[in-house]
Order: C-alpha cells, then structure tokens, then sequence
C-alpha cells in the first residue's frame, strides 16, 4: 500500500504554479501603476473611457436580462424583467452615444452617493460611540464624505470632467502600488 505524502513547503515554493503567479501579478501591478499614472496625467480622457465601459456594460447588461426575461414563466415575471432590461439597454445607448452627458450623470451619482455614505456613517458612529472606542475614525470618516459631496455638488458641472478619470487614476495607482508591495513581500516571505 502507497502511503501519500503531504507537500512539502518546498514543493510548493519550487512548482512552476508559484513562480509564474508573482510574475503576472507584478505585470499586473506595473500595468495598473502606468494606466493609474495616465489617467491622472489625463482625467478627461480617463472619465469618457470609464462612462464608455460602464455604458457597453449596461448595453450587455441589458442584453442579457431581455433574453432572460423571455425564458420566465408568468407574465409580470416576463414584463418585469423585459421592463428592466430595456431600461438597461437604452440607459447604456445613451451613455455610449453621449459620453460627455454620461460623465456628467456619473459625477453627480458619485456625489449623491459619497454623500449619502457620510450622512450615514456619522448616524452610525453616534450610535457606536458607547459600543466601540473607534467611533471617531468613523464619524470623520462620515464628515470627509458629507465634505466631499458637497465639494461634488458646488462645483458641479465644472468638476465632472476630471473628477472621475482622476478617481479612477489614483485607484488604480493604489491598487497598482499595493499589489506590487504585497506580491514583492510574499517572494521574500518563500524564500
């Protein structure tokens, strides 16, 4: 009888599984870091492209949920999801069509919601303050978002064609960033 062995460290720090995740995981990194670095170098730019990608996924969105819709069994199953899917579908139509006014759609949604997200964060940091000790990082948390909102909204339209290309750009920038250091720590963590 063959008795099985369980693998070894070194097994797995020497498979060729391991050495070629970091590998892409680092390309990926790098890749991140240099489209994080033109989006921030161009914000326009970056906010059409982004309104664009999220208008196809609408569009395929759309898509989908018609042909899903007509798989339902019932009537107001049927009608629903048609409904929604139409929805979806033209929403994205027009986003596609007209991405200057989708930019400014998605701006002034981002600012609705980071403000929404502030006012309830700092309802629940109130409501923490006798349950947990770190009920201040929450409540200025809610206050940057209630700030930031507002920021969004006094300067809006003039802000929505940088605000989001530059959002993205130091997302992916971070991201970009913290992939690289994570990846690059675990190497040396192996060896």
């Amino acid at each position: 009888m063959r008795v099985i062995e369980p693998e070894t460290d070194e097994q797995v720090v020497n498979s060729g599984w391991t050495n070629a995740i970091p590998l892409v995981a680092v390309g990926i990194a790098i890749l991140m870091i240099v489209l994080g670095i033109i989006a921030i170098a161009f914000p326009f730019f970056a906010s059409v492209a982004s309104t664009l990608i999220f208008g196809w996924i609408f569009i395929f969105a759309g898509i989908t949920q018609v042909a899903y819709a007509f798989q339902s069994r019932g009537a107001g199953k049927v009608i629903g999801k048609l409904i929604l899917g139409l929805l979806y579908l033209l929403s994205g139509i027009l986003v596609v069509v007209n991405p200057f006014e989708g930019v400014l759609a998605l701006t002034l949604v981002l600012g609705i919601t980071i403000f929404v997200q502030g006012v309830i964060q700092v309802a629940i940091a109130f409501q923490m303050r006798r349950i947990s000790s770190n009920w201040g990082l929450m409540l200025v948390s809610g206050i940057i978002g209630i700030i930031f909102g507002i920021f969004i909204w006094s300067n809006f339209p003039s802000n929505a064609v940088w605000l989001i290309g530059t959002f993205i750009g130091i997302n992916l920038l971070f991201d970009g960033v913290w992939m690289l250091t994570l990846h690059s720590g675990q190497r040396r963590a192996l060896q």
